[in-house]
């Protein structure tokens, strides 16, 4: 029983460590107000950038809420203390920016001016 228990925690231990050399984890995150955009500083040299209106929880903040961004998680969060918004680095730069429904309701087309124009004309 032993060696199956310490076969799964080496297995466990080497999965963690290949998690943390091969998936994206920020060392540093900012706003940048000139660019209105979150950027954040990834531990392998690259950088993410991406404009917070298009998050859930932070398309209508300020820029001195937006400034105070602080990383989760060894990387992996974003999180904003007096927004109450937490946000999943891996997710955002999968093109996630929030719920599934809310997700779905951003991608609604806007009504076409031909439909309201339609809409409005006298019955």
């Amino acid at each position: 029983m032993a060696d199956l228990t310490d076969a799964l925690i080496d297995a466990a231990l080497e999965r963690g460590r290949s998690a943390h050399a091969n998936e994206p984890r920020a060392a540093k995150a900012r706003y940048d107000r000139s660019s209105a955009r979150v950027i954040v500083d990834l531990e392998n040299g690259c950088t993410f950038a991406f404009p917070p209106r298009l998050a859930q929880g932070l398309e209508g903040a300020s820029d001195d809420q937006l400034c105070a961004v602080e990383i989760l998680g060894q990387g992996y969060g974003l999180h904003w203390e007096t927004l109450d918004v937490d946000l999943s680095l891996p997710g955002l730069m999968a093109g996630i920016f929030g719920t599934k429904a809310w997700m779905a309701k951003r991608a609604e087309p806007p009504p076409s001016a031909a439909k309201d124009a339609w809409s409005n004309l006298p019955r």
